[in-house]
């Protein structure tokens, strides 16, 4: 497997007999396949954020929706964000895959992460003190064409709210990971992911507000409606069989 063009052999999680993988973003609830082990925990030296272009899952090449990656913490230190903190912790989970799968997984994984990930290690800390595990995560690094780089936050919430693609709304994929990160642990929410979240929140409140003053009639609630997996909307790839592998 390469990085930026090169192999990345030293410090692999990959051996003959288990495999590693940190999810981030949506594999945190959507885990890859042939998984026999889920851990909760955090990798530290990286921020969380929706810095991501996506044209292939939560929004289209026309109109790119916004999902997560990691961004290291001594470059993201030295940029102006709105969201001026972020925890020590960027909590995920660690997923073993089965030995006998571990070629088929790094085969699917490999051609999940193609719209600006590239694939790079880290130390991850179980949630329950056990020895660290090292870790392959797939990262958009701020040189890949799908970076966007620090947004306004109501902006960046009106446009996750108005995205959509072959796997779904994009509200859907922020409300989800919203929810996966609080069910992890009483300290694993992210101040980021939670102040979109209500951005988005109050949007499609008043969208709804407005159509039930035009309509006269009740407002009928399209975020209980448009909850994680509710669409139809769907590609006939292989995201039918698992949605993305992350945005990780």
């Amino acid at each position: 497997m390469a990085v930026n063009g090169q192999q990345t052999t030293s410090n692999s999680a990959c051996s003959d007999d288990e495999f590693w993988l940190f999810g981030y973003g949506s594999l945190i609830w959507k885990p890859p396949p042939h998984v026999d082990r889920r851990i909760p925990g955090w990798v530290t030296g990286y921020v969380r954020r929706f810095w991501q272009a996506s044209q292939d899952h939560r929004g289209t090449p026309e109109a790119p929706g916004r999902v997560v990656t990691l961004i290291e913490r001594s470059f993201w230190s030295s940029l102006v964000d709105s969201h001026a903190s972020a925890p020590d912790k960027v909590w995920g989970v660690a997923y073993r895959i089965k030995a006998s799968k571990v070629a088929e997984v790094k085969d699917y994984l490999d051609i999940r992460e193609i719209n600006g990930y590239t694939i790079h290690y880290t130390p991850f800390q179980p949630a329950d003190g056990s020895v660290p595990i090292q870790t392959l995560v797939y990262i958009g690094t701020p040189d890949n064409e799908q970076f966007t780089g620090p947004q306004e936050p109501q902006a960046l919430a009106e446009h996750i709210a108005r995205s959509e693609g072959p796997s779904g709304l994009n509200r859907d994929y922020l409300l989800g990971l919203e929810k996966a990160l609080n069910e992890l642990s009483p300290e694993s929410g992210d101040a980021h992911v939670t102040d979109l979240s209500d951005r988005v929140r109050a949007i499609e409140a008043a969208a709804r507000g407005s159509k039930g003053t035009e309509d006269g009639g009740p407002k009928v609630s399209r975020v209980a409606e448009s909850s994680p997996g509710s669409h139809d909307f769907h590609m006939a790839t292989i995201v039918d069989t698992q949605e993305e592998t992350e945005k990780v």
